[in-house]
């Protein structure tokens, strides 16, 4: 990159320092939400939602809970015309959901979009027109008197319209490209075209601060908030509202710093949909403050299906690493990562703690519809003992000693690393059944009987070996121990049974019990087996076949 030099800072200081917000460390409320997903985020599409599609996606929207919804810009096409008169005409519009409509400020752009709204109960009509220095030079080529002119004319016809039209529309002001404006002049313009509205208390306006285009690191676009915030006119009967974009890719923090420079509603988008890189994600707004403990009265309890609705309405794919909604966002395939998240979640469950504190997950997946065994904790060769135990736990009801979890964890590891594919938690289940659960070759019983005598157990075993069938009796001090003897006795076998483990089954099969047996070799590795059975000495004993089948 050798051109740097071509390019400047395009963004404006406000004259005051205006730094207050930097003393607040959290968002403390919900702001107004207003989703534009129906105007800005469609004519962002390559191919633009027919109508049925909008309709279908304003369901959807109030569904989740929005109580303002940008229904689209009802001059600029028929579709988006149409659109809006079904919504009313239809009475699709709940009594509680405010609609709103976008119009330049333009006379015969603002007269064809009350014609659209006629016979709406509550309706925002959001004018707007460009301040931006930038703007005014290469494409107005006008003065700041005559885009100031241009904004109270504007203003002065919503007024006169509503009034003709007997109703109580709230009106909406955007300086576009307010990021690229002096804020003084911004100020100005804003102060009057609130002079024009005279807002009141039961009938308040909405002055919204865009960041058309994202110029400045975030904290900037804060301080510009603050300054507005500080010196509005009319500010206690005024909605300041935020518009960011993602030029920079900071459309989030922008809005975030921005509420707390004392902005109180903000527009945007699901999923960040919109020109260029898009608008604000409102999702991901909305859960930051969710995973801080402040309900955002908004309902993503079931993410999944709200990304499949919007990827049918829209054509887009949301990216997997997209910020709570992606396919991706809550798995973890890396080993110490499961491991972590397998111990916090047992944590979890024995301390129960009043607040949520999984290492590696910020929410608790579950609380967006996800779950555990499918989207958490997934394996492939960077996985380890922690996320396959955990997966054979939580789903099939199998607590494997710890160094048993190891071994099946080195297992599942190689298999993935050979096939070059994740092992879904059937395939997980099915390749510990084939190797560590009731393995009969080359070593199995064909009988065995046991007599207590004299405080010990005393058993005959009958057994076959790569083809050769034995019979050997045998005492130990329990009728594991004792088989284990006849065993060794019977082939010369060298190991030492060092752990024994067994619980009732819950979820693998109809069987009632599982038992886990190892077995420590001359050259000091261990060797594992596991045996389900109704009887759980039977279970035992084929562990412990299968342990020495897998030396």
């Amino acid at each position: 990159m050798k051109n740097s030099s071509k390019y400047k800072r395009q963004y404006f200081l406000p004259p005051v320092k205006c730094m207050d917000w930097t003393e607040k460390d959290h968002v403390e409320k919900a702001p107004i939400w207003c989703s534009v997903d129906l105007r800005d985020g469609n004519q962002a599409l390559v191919i633009p939602m027919n109508l049925e599609q909008k309709v279908e996606f304003f369901k959807l929207l109030v569904e989740i809970g929005f109580k303002e919804i940008e229904v689209g810009f009802p001059a600029a096409s028929e579709t988006e015309y149409t659109f809006l008169r079904k919504l009313i005409e239809e009475d699709l519009i709940p009594d509680d959901v405010t609609i709103q409509v976008l119009t330049q400020a333009r006379e015969h752009i603002i007269k064809k979009t009350f014609e659209a709204v006629k016979g709406a109960k509550n309706v925002i009509v959001h004018v707007y027109n460009s301040t931006s220095l930038s703007q005014r030079e290469q494409v107005f080529h006008k003065s700041k008197e005559e885009i100031l002119k241009i904004a109270v004319e504007g203003a002065k016809l919503l007024k006169q319209l509503t009034e003709e039209a007997g109703a109580d529309y709230r009106f909406e002001y955007s300086p576009e490209s307010f990021t690229g404006t002096e804020p003084e002049y911004a100020l100005e313009v804003c102060n009057a075209v609130l002079d024009i509205w005279q807002p009141t208390a039961d009938r308040k306006a909405i002055i919204n601060l865009p960041v058309t285009v994202e110029h400045s690191m975030p904290h900037v676009y804060a301080s510009q908030v603050e300054y507005m915030c500080k010196n509005l006119k009319y500010r206690e009967n005024v909605v300041v509202s935020l518009h960011p974009h993602n030029d920079r890719g900071c459309g989030v923090a922008d809005a975030e710093m921005g509420i707390l420079a004392g902005a109180d509603r903000v527009e945007g988008t699901l999923f960040g949909n919109g020109e260029r890189t898009g608008n604000v994600d409102i999702v991901t707004l909305a859960l930051n403050m969710y995973a801080q403990g402040v309900e955002p009265e908004l309902d993503f309890t079931d993410i999944s299906s709200i990304c499949k609705k919007y990827e049918s309405f829209t054509g887009m794919t949301i990216n997997e690493r997209s910020p709570y909604s992606g396919a991706l966002v809550f798995a973890a395939f890396s080993g110490s990562h499961q491991d972590a998240i397998a111990k916090g979640m047992h944590w979890l469950d024995e301390k129960k703690p009043e607040h949520w504190t999984v290492p590696y997950l910020p929410i608790d997946p579950k609380d967006v519809g996800r779950n555990y065994d499918a989207d958490v904790i997934r394996i492939n060769s960077q996985s380890g003992k922690g996320g396959v135990g955990y997966i054979l736990e939580t789903k099939f009801g199998l607590n494997l000693p710890p160094k048993m979890r190891e071994a099946m964890g080195y297992t599942a590891k190689a298999v993935s690393d050979h096939t070059h594919k994740e092992l879904m938690p059937e395939e997980i289940f099915e390749l510990f059944k084939r190797t560590f659960e009731n393995v009969v070759s080359p070593l199995s019983l064909n009988g065995v009987h046991f007599q207590q005598i004299n405080g010990g157990i005393t058993t005959q075993v009958t057994s076959i070996f790569n083809g050769k069938e034995i019979t050997t009796e045998a005492e130990g001090n329990g009728r594991l121990n004792a088989v284990s003897n006849a065993l060794k006795k019977a082939y010369n076998f060298e190991y030492d049974l060092v752990t024994y483990q067994e619980h009732a089954l819950e979820q693998s099969s109809s069987s009632k019990a599982i038992a886990y047996v190892g077995i420590r070799k001359p050259d000091g590795t261990l060797s594992w087996g596991a045996g389900v059975d109704v009887d759980i000495i039977r279970a035992s004993i084929d562990a412990l076949v299968t342990a020495i089948n897998n030396r």
